[in-house]
């Protein structure tokens, strides 16, 4: 099971490209309590690719695994 605040960062990274720092403004916590981008970081879910074009602009995307885990998880609750 995927717990609720990793299961939305992984529906808001799916719902439109999204960049490396646009994912931080929204998801980065300095709370020990609060560690939604690292756990879905280390499970797996998303990951961070560099475009290529020098401008440090990565992109954020979901993995095989999270693309997955986002199906899984909607057909639990129907």
């Amino acid at each position: 099971m995927i717990p609720p605040l990793v299961r939305e960062l992984l529906t808001w990274v799916s719902e439109r490209p999204r960049t490396y720092e646009e994912t931080m403004q929204a998801w980065r916590s300095s709370c020990p309590r609060h560690t939604i981008w690292e756990d879905a970081c280390m499970d797996g879910f998303i990951e961070a690719i560099d475009d290529g074009d020098g401008t440090n602009s990565a992109k954020v995307v979901l993995t095989a695994r999270g693309e997955a885990a986002i199906r899984n998880s909607g057909a639990a609750d129907e």
